[in-house]
């Protein structure tokens, strides 16, 4: 039985009058049990039927006990009643006629009755074009299943993903209207918000199958892995458009949107216009469509999956990315290939993006504990890796190349990612340059750079990255120096840093655009031969034990 009530009956009839399938009508009705929208949708229509039927039934059945007392007072004062055994007789003989005709007649009924239902069944529902009719069925199902099992994804939950034609809102609008005087009669404390959505009955529907046809996998609201399916409806795609005129504000062209009738907007349009203007615009009960919606190809993506570690790099002719000028490739490899295509295999991902704590330069070793680096995984099919399988990973990235080598290799959290890109401005960097001073020194020379301490420096924009970086001015701390003598043209500077600071343009000054610099410092033209990075001072990712 539906959980239907006495006030349910005159919307019931308006919306099935007004072309509304079975599983939309319950919604109208505002029926939350899942259990109703999961039973065959001709049970349901003669279901709603029958309700409607035995409303009509006891208001006939009223009218003729009525009569029927009238008929028995104006018996009592007959002056000459007819005789017992003759009413026998004409009783039996009437009984039996009017039974034979009423077998004939119900057989006609019954008959008549299954065909307007198939008739009804048939019709495209004027709400939802048919997704609660035609594509809540084992066909939907096994289409979903079967691009599941076909795409290879490994997951343990999933959730189902639904895109609605837009025009799909307007017409629930106008039905909403054709009940709401109804609802209003009945003094019912509801609101178009508590309509059954579309998108939630479809799912009540078809989710216990999908994951029964899965291995019993569970649907859940929400998951790392996302199975979406998508309707259109040609027919009627016009639908939306007087919003446009009568709610301009409500749409905004884009580029990138194919049209500006989102679910969004035409919602947004909705929500603001009048009653009295939308009826104007649009018919209320919507016509009947003549053709059902489209369901476009079933999608599958799984959540990005985020890998980080620690990278040393020990060559001095590596880029950290791809290095490539107007259009042609310059080194053949760099860091974050080598890292990324082992991973990238490991969790077999469509994609990924690169990030790390800062950067070095192509010429410059990162030595120490290495620089924290994180990949941001595309569209995994595999999203776990065991504790030894990414030990494993992390061996053979390490084979790969000598160039390079990785170390804490684990999955983390989008969340924790923010830990990482705080240490590129926050803390501190480690460096060591060697530097070739034009004038000859000696190392008494040097000797007092070791006493400055928390130099303060202005650096505009380097020329060599100012393709790429804004043009401005910024304060920089180098918190401490050593220095190392070497011969009478050079020595190691050691630099503890304010994360961000560029130390070639320290050395050299940058034709003065960084200030003060160790030209100034030592009355002499200066310049960096070698730079190693000796530690990124960010704690993350988290040390993993050997």
């Amino acid at each position: 039985m539906l959980p239907l009530k006495e006030k349910d009956k005159p919307i019931i009839q308006k919306l099935l009058s007004a072309g509304c399938c079975a599983r939309c009508v319950l919604r109208f009705c505002c029926v939350s049990v899942q259990a109703a929208y999961q039973q065959p949708q001709q049970e349901t229509l003669k279901e709603l039927k029958a309700f409607i039927v035995d409303a009509a039934h006891s208001k006939v059945q009223d009218s003729t006990d009525i009569n029927n007392s009238h008929d028995a007072t104006g018996s009592e004062t007959s002056e000459d009643p007819p005789s017992k055994k003759a009413k026998l007789d004409s009783s039996e003989s009437s009984a039996q006629t009017d039974a034979a005709a009423a077998a004939d007649e119900d057989d006609d009924d019954a008959d008549d009755e299954d065909v307007r239902l198939k008739r009804e069944e048939l019709r495209v529902c004027v709400v939802c074009f048919g997704v609660l009719q035609d594509f809540s069925d084992t066909v939907q199902v096994m289409k979903i299943a079967e691009t599941v099992k076909m795409q290879g994804y490994e997951f343990s939950t999933l959730t189902l993903s639904v895109s609605l034609p837009a025009q799909l809102y307007v017409r629930e609008h106008s039905c909403w209207l054709h009940v709401k005087n109804e609802i209003r009669q009945k003094v019912m404390v509801l609101d178009k918000s508590d309509v059954i959505q579309v998108k939630e009955a479809f799912k009540w529907i078809i989710q216990g199958l999908v994951a029964k046809e899965l291995g019993g996998v569970a649907v859940v609201t929400k998951s790392m892995f996302e199975v979406s399916m998508a309707f259109t409806h040609p027919e009627t795609e016009s639908d939306c458009h007087f919003l446009r005129t009568a709610c301009p504000d409500c749409f905004t062209s884009t580029k990138n949107k194919q049209s500006v009738f989102t679910r969004m907007s035409v919602v947004k349009a909705l929500e603001k216009i009048s009653d009295a203007k939308f009826l104007r615009h649009y018919p209320c009960p919507p016509k009947q469509p003549t053709s059902r919606c489209i369901s476009r190809d079933v999608q599958c993506l799984h959540m990005s999956v985020f890998v980080a570690g620690r990278y040393n790099k020990f060559c001095r002719s590596l880029p950290q990315t791809p290095w490539v000028i107007d259009g042609e490739r310059r080194m053949e490899s760099s860091v974050e290939e080598l890292i990324a295509t082992p991973i990238l295999s490991a969790f077999r991902a469509d994609g990924f993006n690169f990030s790390s704590s800062g950067r070095e330069d192509v010429d410059v070793r990162t030595l120490g504990n290495g620089r924290p680096f994180a990949l941001e995984l595309l569209n995994p099919h595999r999203s776990r890796l065991s504790k030894v399988e990414m030990k494993q990973l992390q061996e053979t990235i390490n084979t790969s190349s000598d160039k390079i080598r990785v170390r804490d290799l684990q999955i983390v959290s989008r969340e924790a990612m923010s830990r990482m890109k705080e240490g590129e401005e926050e803390k501190t960097k480690s460096y060591t340059a060697l530097v070739w001073t034009q004038r000859p020194i000696q190392r008494d020379d040097i000797a007092f750079i070791d006493d400055i301490k928390d130099l303060t420096l202005n650096q505009k924009t380097p020329l060599r990255v100012l393709h790429r970086r804004a043009l401005a001015i910024r304060q920089r701390v180098i918190h401490n120096m050593n220095t190392r003598f070497l011969d009478s043209h050079h020595f190691y500077l050691g630099l503890k840093t304010q994360a961000g600071t560029y130390i070639k343009e320290f050395v050299h000054g940058d034709f003065g655009r960084t200030k003060p610099n160790l030209c100034q410092l030592l009355k002499t033209d200066t310049d960096i031969v070698e730079l190693d990075v000796e530690s990124v001072d960010v704690d993350w990712p988290p040390a993993v034990p050997e």
